[in-house]
């Protein structure tokens, strides 16, 4: 079945605190859905890493913990307790514990949760795919798929005739299936809650031993039979042979059609989105503290700099380095950003759309269109690439998010399609074989550095793109391309803490400075 990512889901969002959103995003929802699994009552929580995944080192440094307990006590992502989510487990009452062992994970971002109260006990597998998307691999020992894009009733039973034949009579859903497992239950997918009604009916069987409904986690749901006017860039251009769209227009249409929302509703989504960004700007553009982190306040400097002249001349590239600063120290100080591709690159884009912007003078629904051209580019990556630094090192994030800003800047220029998709082309292109190797495991540095250096790329190929330098590779192959390389790094230069950088004796005196300071 073809996957169609959702702008919305996969690629800008979501709206959260904290320093990545493979760990701190992605963590929470899972958190969430375990919550819903248990109705709300964990006392006892198991966690088990594998120790050759990038969680065994990364866990706490790079905000799992916080935001797997975050979840558990129905937080959303941008809940400003966060950064105080040890004191607020504790006083939950919820007994944690963490094993590091072999429990053959295939993923480097694999959690086996188990969870327990008085009255049950409940296990699952669940995996950090990039970007905050999750999925639940396995339940109770069976094999599943649920990704949080819908709601997801379980009914406990080892007689599942009687409920799925109660469901058929009685419920709206997409689909119903029996699992078997550890546990036996029946998994209805639906777009909405089933009725109260139903759930009591289901209750009432003899068999039945416990219903459990999980909301979902992601804003966009989907839906049986769900498909997109195009997934690649050639389709995409077939789609538009007749048509004259701009990429922020094709967006647009592709996402109404994928959510099943007005196109209208697409666009608002996308402007309150970019409200959020420019006030993460803004309060970085303040200055920002926070204890636990490696670099302090930059950009006032840099913006002071600016100001009286002492920097190289060139405003729009100013700008854009000022902003990516700024936004890289909102998100480390664990203030309110968008993940757009990543948290780790979650500067890049809007620092170059919003620096662009600002330096050109240009209304802010030029920056919503801007965002949206980004938001197609990011689709066709996540369809057939990687945004997560674990499976494809930091070209899947920041090379990533370089591709979707040259679009985007293109965008801003009032460039043409092929301008824009050249410029998409030759960003990813100058991006291959970027490693990642984040110092005392904070995603700080390099990564401030290379945010930087991916909006920086972006302006360039735009201004590139804009000259109709040739690009020679089409996009659908540079993206088929990039996955290859990123599978090709080796294990220990992505996002693992045993590479790079991260390796330097420099940094490992940094991070035992950093345990000094929260233990």
């Amino acid at each position: 079945m073809t996957a169609y990512p959702s702008i919305f889901n996969d690629v800008i969002g979501p709206v959260m605190r904290g320093p990545s959103s493979s760990h701190c995003a992605a963590s929470l929802r899972i958190g969430r859905l375990c919550r819903d699994l248990m109705a709300g009552d964990i006392q006892v929580l198991h966690i088990e890493f594998d120790p050759n995944g990038s969680l065994a080192a990364t866990h706490k440094s790079q905000g799992a913990d916080m935001g797997l307990f975050g979840g558990i006590l129905g937080w959303e992502a941008d809940d400003e307790r966060l950064p105080d989510y040890e004191a607020h487990i504790r006083r939950a009452g919820v007994t944690v514990t963490l094993d590091i062992v072999d429990i053959g994970a295939t993923h480097p971002n694999t959690y086996k949760l188990t969870l327990e109260n008085d009255r049950e006990r409940r296990s699952l597998i669940a995996l950090s795919v990039g970007g905050g998307m999750i999925e639940i691999i396995e339940l109770e020992g069976a094999e599943v798929s649920i990704k949080g894009d819908c709601y997801e009733t379980l009914v406990f039973t080892d007689a599942p005739d009687a409920a799925m034949a109660l469901l058929q009579q009685t419920a709206a859903f997409d689909e119903v299936k029996w699992r078997q497992g550890e546990s036996c239950f029946v998994e209805v997918r639906s777009q909405q809650l089933l009725p109260d009604q139903v759930i009591a009916q289901l209750r009432g069987l003899p068999a039945v031993a416990a219903v459990r409904q999980l909301a979902p986690v992601l804003p966009i749901l989907t839906r049986r039979d769900l498909e997109a006017p195009f997934i690649t860039c050639a389709e995409m251009l077939a789609y538009n042979e007749n048509r004259g769209l701009a990429l922020w227009e094709l967006a647009v249409e592709y996402e109404s059609v994928r959510g099943d929302i007005p196109p209208a509703e697409v666009y608002d989504r996308m402007a309150a989105i970019v409200a959020i960004m420019r006030a993460s700007l803004e309060q970085g553009l303040q200055g920002t503290e926070y204890a636990d982190r490696i670099l302090g306040c930059q950009s006032l400097q840099y913006k002071a700099q600016m100001e009286n002249g002492r920097l190289l001349s060139g405003d729009v590239l100013n700008t854009i380095i000022l902003y990516v600063t700024a936004m890289m120290e909102v998100k480390s100080a664990m203030g309110v950003i968008v993940a757009a591709p990543t948290a780790g690159a979650c500067a890049a884009l809007p620092g170059a759309v919003l620096g662009a912007a600002t330096a050109l003078n240009l209304p802010e629904e030029e920056a919503v269109r801007a965002m949206l051209a980004a938001g197609m580019i990011g689709v066709f990556i996540a369809a057939h690439a990687t945004f997560a630094a674990e499976v494809g090192g930091c070209q899947a994030e920041t090379g990533s998010g370089a591709g979707m800003a040259a679009a985007a800047i293109v965008s801003l220029a009032h460039g043409t399609l092929a301008q824009a998709l050249s410029a998409a082309s030759v960003a990813l292109q100058n991006s291959f074989g970027l490693v990642c190797d984040p110092i005392a495991n904070r995603v700080e540095a390099p990564c401030l550095g290379k945010n930087v250096m991916a909006a920086t790329n972006a302006l360039s190929c735009a201004n590139m793109a804009l000259a109709d330098y040739d690009h020679l590779i089409p996009l659908d192959e540079v993206i088929g391309a990039m996955y290859e390389v990123g599978k090709s790094i080796p294990v220990e230069l992505r996002c693992t803490g045993l590479g790079g950088l991260s390796t330097t004796k420099t940094a490992k005196r940094i991070e035992e400075n950093l345990r000094s300071i929260t233990p």
